[in-house]
């Protein structure tokens, strides 16, 4: 290895550590961190360093790889990879209106989501259970679509309760705002039976038993518990949106999506509930 790569490995393994309190599996992270690999020795190539990379280097990039004949699949995992780091970096605009080599066959997966009988289920059964730090995590993860490491990064101070009405401040790693997403009556008076319930000055809005910060793991264990995970209720989140008409543009703010492509996967779900419902009404 040139001694160079050496320089910025230490960002690789920031952006690992990243990934884990995001909630990412193993593989997922060991699969990122081996096409991220293979992008930082490339730009080593060109003279160029990872934690200076720009939009023109991935694009060059994609089209290097498709030169080198490989696949459209490889190259997508390449540019997601690079997508999510661009994530990490706060730099969005290096992945934006990237040209790459399509896949020939369009097998874009519908992201999973609940259905309404999953969804009344999954709230009877945590609402059962009595704990109102659970209940508050599954409305609010269920009425705003955050992802799972916004909602762990969450202070008490984030949480803007009113008497008819109340929102969430989203903020980036560096602490200041990046979203305000408002919060639905029911996720409203969920959090603040919750937060009432507190008996601790903790900065967090949401702890473990052990008092501390809960992580994004701990959060995918609890919910482990109803059969679902943070994913599944954010896609339920943004397909309720798109079903209910709200416009795509809408529906990326909320959610938090820097590509409204990525909202676009959600049209699909829609078109097809539409379908059915033509279906079932003339049949």
């Amino acid at each position: 290895m040139k001694k160079n790569s050496l320089e910025v490995i230490p960002l690789i393994d920031d952006f690992s550590q990243w990934l884990i309190e995001s909630g990412k599996s193993d593989n997922t992270i060991k699969t990122y961190r081996a096409v991220l690999n293979q992008f930082h020795e490339w730009l080593l190539s060109e003279g160029k360093h990872l934690d200076q990379v720009t939009r023109n280097n991935v694009q060059t990039y994609m089209i290097n790889l498709e030169s080198n004949n490989k696949s459209a699949s490889t190259i997508e995992k390449a540019f997601v990879t690079i997508s999510v780091f661009a994530r990490f970096l706060e730099k969005p605009e290096i992945v934006q209106n990237i040209e790459r080599k399509q896949k020939e066959k369009n097998n874009e997966v519908v992201p999973e989501s609940l259905e309404a009988s999953e969804r009344d289920r999954l709230l009877s059964e945590v609402k059962q259970q009595g704990n109102l730090r659970d209940i508050a995590i599954v409305y609010t993860l269920l009425h705003t679509g955050i992802r799972v490491s916004e909602i762990c990064a969450l202070n008490r101070k984030d949480v803007e309760i009113n008497k008819s009405d109340g929102f969430l401040i989203i903020r980036n790693a560096k602490g200041s705002k990046k979203r305000f997403v408002p919060l639905s009556t029911e996720a409203r008076n969920s959090l603040k039976k919750y937060i009432d319930s507190l008996d601790s000055n903790h900065e967090a809005l949401f702890v473990s038993n052990f008092d501390r910060r809960m992580s994004a793991r701990t959060v995918q264990y609890m919910l482990k518990k109803y059969n679902v995970n943070p994913h599944k209720l954010r896609h339920t989140f943004c397909h309720e949106l798109v079903k209910k008409g709200i416009d795509i543009a809408t529906v990326a703010e909320l959610a938090g999506h820097s590509d409204v492509n990525v909202t676009k996967r959600y049209l699909k779900s829609s078109t097809r509930d539409l379908e059915s419902a033509i279906t079932q009404t003339f049949l």
